[in-house]
């Protein structure tokens, strides 16, 4: 055997020596699904595996992270969205080998599209106004995602051409006239961040949750502007004994919580070398063991201070308050422009969204607040009443089953409070009726809040 030969046998072994090992067992907790993970450590081996966890809408509700020497063990006890076991033998295979195989060949991949990346300062009917300026120039959009927080947009929008199908980017003109186009709308006088309003396009692979918390601890959306309500509570202490950093962080528990959280640390280079999460109720608490990629713990207070002001920040870009809007319906060009239109001439503000489009089934999620990003205030409905010229609104089809007993019970609610205490959730439900009514007779509207 030739020397070559050697060399190309022994690298591999060395791969298969690496691979993650994974064991998935039903029967050591009642309650979820335990996935065993060892692998080789390596830099963004845990964030690949909890990203993978997260992405197959497996919800994390416990965890042990350990690295022994140059060895990862990890542990996740999960469930389904429903908060039950994985039964599924063909879903438990699946995880089985794209965990065993993901560290070498997982990628997200958005083959013929071209890539948006835009961050600025947030505005009402910002989306709207990006929508439709996309819709003018003859781009469709395929996949999207948007978030907001203290006053700050990041988005990442994959589009093809309208007409042909094919991406964008050979077309260097229409490339400049799109990002001139987009900048001028992220313009504002009081942006303090100039280097962040620019529009920037791209081919390639990237997993598009990932790419915005990066897009927004780099847009630096930690340093405080808003107060949230339920903030986050985040310590960081040191052991000089033992040469690490211990941070806690306790919040409400949701989906996607330790992918957030994991994604900050390494973003803010630092390598997690043990760590525990459990679940109380409604409540999570984290906990990890950390270190620089220098190898040193936090060594400064201004180093304390930031990273937790990233933790909190990492856990509130999703933590979005207001009203849920799910809109399904056949694909066709300037859908989302004319969709966003009605909610901004609604008086209503995107803190979130998420956009896909599948077999040409558009599927478009929104989160809407007022103005002020808080919940809908009932003058804002009679001004809409008014402008619009419809009264006595009320809940009727196509709205769900959950909606109308929404409204049901706000109804009994009312007759026993004759003090109008639950006022202001009756109206938040009658604006969610009024706007749903607009999208429905543009024959968009198909699911719920």
């Amino acid at each position: 055997m030739e020397l070559s030969d050697c060399s190309n046998e022994y690298e591999k072994l060395v791969v298969r020596m690496n691979m993650p090992r994974v064991v998935i067992d039903n029967g050591v907790c009642p309650n979820s699904t335990v996935v065993k993970i060892d692998s080789a450590r390596g830099p963004g081996i845990l964030l690949e595996s909890v990203q993978l966890l997260t992405d197959m809408n497996l919800w994390i509700k416990k965890a042990y992270i350990s690295s022994d020497g140059k060895w990862n063990m990890d542990v996740f006890h999960v469930s389904d969205l429903n908060g039950n076991k994985l039964t599924d033998e063909n879903l438990i295979r699946y995880i089985e080998k794209s965990i065993e195989t993901s560290h070498y060949s997982k990628t997200e991949g958005y083959t013929g599209l071209t890539a948006l990346e835009l961050t600025g300062t947030d505005r009402v009917g910002l989306l709207s106004e990006v929508f439709a300026v996309l819709a003018d120039l003859q781009c469709d959009v395929v996949e999207a995602k948007a978030w907001t927080h203290n006053g700050r947009i990041a988005s990442m929008i994959y589009v093809k051409d309208v007409n042909s199908g094919t991406p964008i980017n050979g077309d260097s003109d229409r490339v400049q006239r799109i990002e001139g186009q987009l900048r001028n709308l992220l313009k504002t006088d009081d942006d303090y961040q100039n280097d962040t309003r620019a529009c920037v396009m791209y081919g390639g692979n990237t997993h598009m949750e990932r790419r915005l918390h990066q897009k927004m601890f780099m847009d630096r959306d930690y340093e405080k502007k808003f107060e949230y309500e339920n903030s986050p509570t985040v310590l960081v202490q040191n052991l000089p004994k033992r040469g690490y950093s211990v941070v806690n962080l306790q919040c409400k528990d949701r989906m996607k919580l330790l992918f957030d959280v994991v994604c900050t640390l390494t973003d803010m280079a630092y390598v997690v070398f043990h760590a525990a999460v459990r679940t109380v109720g409604e409540t999570a608490f984290l906990e990890f063991y950390v270190r620089h990629s220098d190898g040193h713990p936090v060594s400064s207070e201004p180093e304390r201070q930031r990273l937790v002001q990233c933790l909190q920040a990492a856990v509130e870009r999703r933590t979005v308050k207001g009203l849920r809007l799910e809109l399904c319906t056949v694909d066709r060009p300037g859908l989302l422009a004319e969709v966003t239109r009605v909610l901004r001439e609604n008086g209503l503000n995107i803190a979130r969204a998420e956009i896909s489009t599948k077999e040409g089934i558009a599927r478009n999620v929104f989160y809407v607040t007022d103005a002020n990003g808080d919940l809908i205030d009932p003058e804002i409905i009679k001004s809409i009443r008014e402008k619009i010229g419809i009264d006595g609104l009320s809940v009727e089809e196509p709205f769900p089953v959950s909606c109308r007993e929404a409204v049901e019970k706000e109804q009994q609610q009312e007759q026993q409070d004759h003090q109008g205490r639950n006022g202001g959730g009756t109206m938040l439900v009658s604006l969610g009726s009024l706007v749903m009514r607009n999208l429905y007779q543009l024959g968009l509207f198909k699911s719920y809040f």
